[in-house]
């Protein structure tokens, strides 16, 4: 990778940090705005998508693609 490369990848992320700073610093004044409750509801919302989907869900649905995969094969016979 030459420099001119590096150096594009750089400014392409510095502009995209200040980008999204921005963005996000209106959304914290928007909400501010907002009665308590929406404002609390936004701040903790974005902490959903910490939780993984546990193991047995995917165990599941991965069953249940089977199990379609045979009825169809069957239906098909």
């Amino acid at each position: 990778m030459d420099l001119l490369t590096l150096l594009l990848i750089v400014i392409v992320a510095f502009v995209s940090l200040v980008i999204a700073f921005i963005i996000l610093s209106h959304m914290v004044r928007w909400a501010k705005k907002m009665p308590k409750g929406a404002y609390l509801f936004m701040a903790l919302f974005p902490l959903i998508s910490l939780f993984p989907i546990p193991p047995p869900v995917f165990e599941n649905v991965a069953k249940a693609k089977h199990e379609q995969r045979k009825k169809q094969k069957q239906d098909d016979k």
